[in-house]
């Protein structure tokens, strides 16, 4: 089983994408540059949607809101997993010893459990439609900041360990 694994991890770190970012200053810079740029929309959309679903930011109509920024942090997070699988590809079997890279596959995990149950909430399935706030709505929001802002510190993380 360890054998297997390692065989993957080489392979992955062998991957032409993977050669090309270790040899290229530049290229680095622009994925990492994407994935950052990922990052900002998803959480620039979701954390003004949870504000909003906690009852912040009244002023603003959810039923009109919700489905812009939903679309506006799904387009971050399209780009921001491609591109960090890329950077991850790079020497994957130091990020898999990494705690804080740890720390942010276990959030990340939680934050899309949270995503998926929030769209499955009949008070929020309809968005765009007609939006409830209900307790489990403002859990889900309340649930949704504090994965998202951990995702975002453990990422920071990695770097330091």
């Amino acid at each position: 089983m360890i054998g297997e694994i390692t065989s993957v991890l080489e392979a992955l770190r062998g991957w032409p994408g993977a050669v090309w970012l270790r040899g290229s200053g530049t290229a680095y810079l622009f994925v990492n540059a994407a994935h950052i740029l990922g990052i900002a929309l998803a959480l620039g959309a979701i954390l003004p949607l949870d504000l909003r679903l906690l009852g912040l930011a009244r002023r603003a109509p959810l039923d009109l809101l919700a489905p812009f920024l939903i679309r506006c942090a799904a387009t971050g997070l399209v780009l921001a997993i491609p591109t960090g699988l890329w950077l991850f590809s790079v020497k994957p079997a130091d990020y898999l010893v990494n705690a804080a890279f740890l720390w942010k596959l276990g959030l990340l995990a939680l934050a899309f459990l949270n995503i998926a149950l929030q769209h499955r909430n009949p008070a929020f399935a309809a968005a765009g439609h007609r939006i409830t706030r209900t307790c489990r709505t403002r859990l889900h929001a309340a649930m949704s900041m504090l994965l998202w802002l951990g995702v975002l510190l453990a990422g920071r993380w990695v770097g330091f360990l």
